[in-house]
């Protein structure tokens, strides 16, 4: 995969990215829809591919972006397809800060240093490329007023913003109520993206701790245990679980 293209995980954090204070709206469902567009993106590069509910590699081959081939590794380790409601909701301590320090050494934002209540050091980060930011919204906002079925990156795109309830930052106050619905109406489009999206709405839902009832069990059926919700954390290579790249540096609370 060459890196003349933005990844959808970019994408979702310049969307979320607030041009005027430089914090980024959801925080806390930002970090489960980086996860969920992880796998979007590995699957529109033919790595891995939906199987029910589940997430399955089927190409083990690097992409050639360090982070993406992280995530890739640890669900080809994993030896057995997961459940996406699983893997989104693991642990992903650092993922913001990684995408965070990338776009920043491509040029697209720039870290402003500061405090909270005077003590704290924070940090910010401000768009450069405003060009970059408006092309994207452009591209939702093109396929929210034409009705014409989007691209399966735009798509997909649309389906995670809906699911981590940026549609209020993108299309605020009752002006943008139909945008909203219509954002959300994007989430058909492109079955990968609509998978995850709602493995993101299930996760926030509490689903990843309790897994749906089989809809039909045969009688006398032992139930099986659920996979426990702790997927690795998905940053960079040789990224620790125990907090480099803290959450709590970046200032999007």
């Amino acid at each position: 995969m060459g890196r003349s293209r933005r990844t959808i995980p970019e994408e979702l954090l310049l969307l979320a990215l607030d041009p005027t204070t430089g914090t980024t709206a959801q925080p806390q469902s930002l970090d489960l829809g980086l996860a969920g567009a992880q796998l979007v993106e590995l699957a529109l590069a033919g790595r891995i591919a939906p199987d029910g509910d589940r997430i399955a590699v089927v190409m083990a081959r690097p992409t050639g972006d360090p982070t993406l081939d992280s995530a890739l590794e640890l669900l080809r380790r994993r030896g057995s397809p997961v459940r996406a409601v699983h893997w989104i909701g693991g642990p992903r301590l650092g993922l913001r800060q990684t995408y965070l320090t990338h776009l920043e050494r491509c040029g697209m934002v720039h870290a402003v240093a500061g405090q909270m209540c005077g003590v704290l050091p924070t940090t910010r980060y401000q768009a450069t490329e405003t060009a970059i930011s408006r092309e994207i919204k452009a591209r939702l906002d093109n396929a929210i007023r034409t009705g014409v079925p989007p691209d399966p990156r735009t798509a997909a795109l649309a389906a995670l913003a809906h699911a981590v309830g940026l549609g209020k930052h993108l299309y605020p106050g009752n002006e943008g109520r139909s945008s909203r619905s219509r954002l959300r109406d994007l989430i058909r489009h492109d079955p990968m993206g609509g998978l995850v999206a709602h493995a993101v709405m299930d996760v926030q839902n509490g689903a990843a701790v309790q897994p749906r009832r089989p809809q039909a069990a045969a009688a006398g059926a032992v139930r099986q245990p659920a996979a426990r919700a702790t997927a690795e954390p998905a940053g960079a290579p040789g990224q620790s679980r125990h907090g480099h790249g803290r959450m709590a540096r970046v200032g999007a609370r």
